[in-house]
C-alpha cells in the first residue's frame, strides 16, 4: 500500500516524467501503426498478388506513411525527448542540492505543467527548463516562455502565499547574459542554477518552508483528485 501511494502521489513525481511519458507513447504508436501497415500489405500481396492494384495502393500507402513518420513524427519525438532530457538533468541538480532544499518536479495545477518547484531556506522558485541545443539570447527569449514562466509564479504565489521567483534555466544552450533578467524571470544555463541558489541569503525558517511544501502538495493532491472525478463523471456521461 505505502509503495502504491508514493507512485501515485503527485507530488513525487519523476522530473521529467510527463515529457518522458509522451515520448513513450509516440514511440509506441507510431511503432504499432507502421506494423499495421506492414502486415496489411504483405496479407495483401499474399492474397491479390504483387501485381495487384490493391496491394500496389497499399504498398504505396506505406509508403506515404513512412514519409510521414520520418518528416513529422520523427522530429516531434526527438523535441520531446530532448525536453524530458533537459528536465531530467535540472532535476537531478535540484536534487543534490541538500542543505534544507525540496523539489517537486512535473507539477500540475490545471494550467500545465510546472517543470519543477523549489522550495528552500532562500525561498520559493519555480523553474521552467527550456533544452533548446543553440546559443541563447535574452534579450530574444520569446515572450511566450516569459509569460509561462510568469504564470507558473503567480499559480505558486496563490497556493502558498509567498513571493515566488521565477527562473527559465536552459539545460545544455550558451546564455549571452546569464543571470540577467527578463520581466521579472531570471534566465540562466543549468551549470550555474546550484552557485546561483548557494548565494541566496536564508529568508525562509525550516518551519515556514515545511508549510509551503505542505501547501503545494495539498494544492496538487487536490487537482489531482478534481481530474479523477472528471474523468469518472466523463466516462459515465459517455
Amino acid at each position: 500500500m505505502l509503495n502504491h501511494a508514493i507512485v501515485h502521489d503527485p507530488a513525487t513525481r519523476a522530473p521529467g516524467q510527463h515529457a518522458r511519458s509522451i515520448v513513450r507513447r509516440l514511440r509506441l504508436r507510431t511503432l504499432v501503426a507502421l506494423g499495421v501497415l506492414a502486415v496489411a500489405t504483405a496479407l495483401l500481396g499474399r492474397t491479390f498478388g504483387l501485381r495487384n492494384i490493391t496491394f500496389i495502393a497499399s504498398e504505396i500507402g506505406l509508403l506515404a506513411a513512412m514519409f510521414v513518420v520520418l518528416r513529422y513524427v520523427l522530429p516531434l519525438v526527438e523535441r520531446h525527448d530532448r525536453g524530458a532530457t533537459g528536465e531530467e538533468q535540472v532535476g537531478g541538480l535540484l536534487d543534490e542540492l541538500g542543505n534544507g532544499w525540496h523539489a517537486i518536479h512535473d507539477a500540475s495545477l490545471g494550467n500545465g505543467n510546472v517543470d519543477h518547484i523549489l522550495i528552500g531556506p532562500a525561498g520559493v522558485f519555480t523553474v521552467e527548463t527550456k533544452s533548446n541545443p543553440g546559443p541563447v539570447r535574452v534579450a530574444r527569449v520569446h515572450g511566450a516562455t516569459l509569460r509561462q514562466a510568469q504564470a507558473q509564479r503567480r499559480a505558486i504565489e496563490r497556493v502558498t502565499g509567498m513571493e515566488v521567483q521565477p527562473l527559465l534555466v536552459y539545460s545544455c544552450a550558451w546564455v549571452d547574459r546569464p543571470l540577467a533578467t527578463r520581466k521579472g524571470v531570471k534566465v540562466l544555463p543549468a551549470r550555474m542554477l546550484a552557485g546561483y541558489l548557494d548565494r541566496h541569503k536564508p529568508t525562509l525558517t525550516s518551519a515556514q518552508a515545511a508549510r509551503a511544501r505542505a501547501q503545494v502538495t495539498e494544492a496538487l493532491r487536490e487537482h489531482r483528485a478534481r481530474e479523477g472525478r472528471r474523468s469518472v463523471g466523463r466516462r459515465a456521461a459517455g
